[in-house]
């Protein structure tokens, strides 16, 4: 499995616009997925965006079942890990989920190499 392009946000707005842009590219939406620290929050902006979270269909019913019971901060990880990212790249992201920021992760790679977002 290929890593991810992913790119970092504060503002959920530039965040929609930029999926809405890659969606524009050809990228289609079951490729895009949006995380955050808090859970209200990615799945707000994975809707406006009309994109992904990272679930059971990525994970596997059992990572997803452990990851009911797991701390906030281990189940982010885990969802990370399970797209391609190694451990010490899953702690990053995390931390900086744990300051305001959200993620937005497209695992169709060729198309996002070309893609210049917003921000």
């Amino acid at each position: 499995m290929s890593k991810p392009y992913v790119r970092e946000y504060k503002d959920d707005k530039v965040l929609v616009e930029d999926v809405k842009d890659l969606k524009d590219r050809g990228v289609r939406a079951e490729d895009v997925y949006i995380l955050a620290h808090d859970e209200e929050r990615t799945e707000r902006v994975a809707e406006n965006a009309d994109a992904n979270t990272i679930g059971l269909r990525e994970q596997g019913l059992t990572d997803f079942t452990s990851n009911i019971f797991k701390k906030k901060g281990d189940e982010l990880r885990n969802k990370m890990m399970e797209i391609g990212f190694s451990q010490q790249e899953a702690e990053m992201y995390e931390e900086k989920m744990d300051h305001g920021s959200l993620f937005v992760f497209v695992t169709d790679t060729e198309k996002a190499a070309h893609w210049s977002p917003h921000q």
